[in-house]
């Protein structure tokens, strides 16, 4: 099977412009996400208080965690309690915990070494729902603030507490930007109602292909693999689709495995045009030259 840029499933896939897939940051297996009604400076490591809000965040982000300040839509409580979560995305079973903390002092009370190996880091018992963050970060990009603030108030009045604004998550360039916890699936290019799919999905434990940027914690290329097989094979549940393994630098080696059939999926980087004058991004996308069904015939 050979496709061009891009799979029909990301904004400007049809031209060939900026797909979404495989763009979901590959630094984020553990999280820690801490109420915080703002203003949010541009980089959260610059956080200067409450002391031990900003101190929490260093030493998250020392342990190898990734912090998020998150906080509601709309009207925020702006003293304790203080809500705050735990969750990771990097195993085969993905899981968030959270509680209230009446002082927010109790944060240094975490075992953040045992939070960034997959380990819980004593906050509290595990949550059965999840945690959906939309980026509302301004001051680091305004787009995400034009875009992401409005969406978040908009699922809020159907989600509920479920839905939180957070700091940065990468890739301003696809904003509005969702993030579905504890898997860490990331969404990007969303208005009201492709947004409510992809959440309502998420709900019943699978995925949408429609603006799917990836999963966090994994390799670009592994994002990419599973993405194609899942538009090859159509299968949607969230733990279906399996990469067993990546190889190569420049053209990439992938074996997929979905139920008890594997697919051998041969990818390239692909360079997508510039985003804007001084953009950071990375821009690099991935297309699919070969997508075979291993020990038989190929499919296409």
């Amino acid at each position: 099977m050979t496709r061009g840029k891009g799979c029909g499933h990301c904004p400007g896939s049809h031209t060939g412009e900026r797909p979404c897939l495989a763009s979901a940051t590959v630094k984020a297996r553990s999280w820690l996400l801490i109420e915080h009604p703002g203003p949010w400076p541009e980089r959260v490591a610059d956080l200067t208080g409450p002391g031990p809000v900003a101190g929490a965040v260093r030493a998250a982000q020392a342990a190898g965690v990734r912090p998020q300040l998150i906080r509601r839509p709309g009207r925020r409580r702006t003293t304790p309690p203080v809500q705050v979560y735990a969750g990771f995305s990097g195993g085969r079973e993905a899981w968030i915990e959270g509680r209230e903390l009446a002082d927010p002092r109790d944060l240094a009370g975490l075992d953040l070494a045992a939070l960034a190996a997959g380990r819980s880091p004593g906050l509290g018992e595990r949550l059965a729902d999840p945690v959906l963050l939309v980026c509302a970060h301004g001051r680091h990009n305004a787009c995400c603030a034009r875009t992401g603030a409005p969406l978040a108030r908009s699922l809020a009045g159907r989600f509920d507490r479920l839905v939180w604004e957070t700091t940065h998550v990468g890739g301003d360039r696809f904003a509005a930007n969702l993030v579905c916890l504890p898997h860490g699936l990331y969404y990007g290019d969303l208005d009201p109602t492709r947004a409510e799919a992809a959440i309502d999905a998420y709900l019943r434990g699978e995925v949408v292909l429609d603006r799917l940027r990836g999963r966090a914690g994994r390799p670009e290329p592994a994002q990419a693999a599973e993405h194609f097989v899942r538009v090859h094979t159509g299968r949607l549940e969230l733990d279906t689709v399996t990469v067993e393994s990546v190889t190569g630098t420049s053209r990439y080696e992938a074996v997929v495995r979905v139920q008890e059939s594997r697919y051998r999926v041969i990818l390239e980087a692909v360079e997508q045009p510039a985003c804007g004058p001084g953009c950071g991004e990375n821009l690099r996308t991935y297309s699919v030259t070969e997508l075979t069904l291993l020990n038989e015939a190929a499919l296409v």
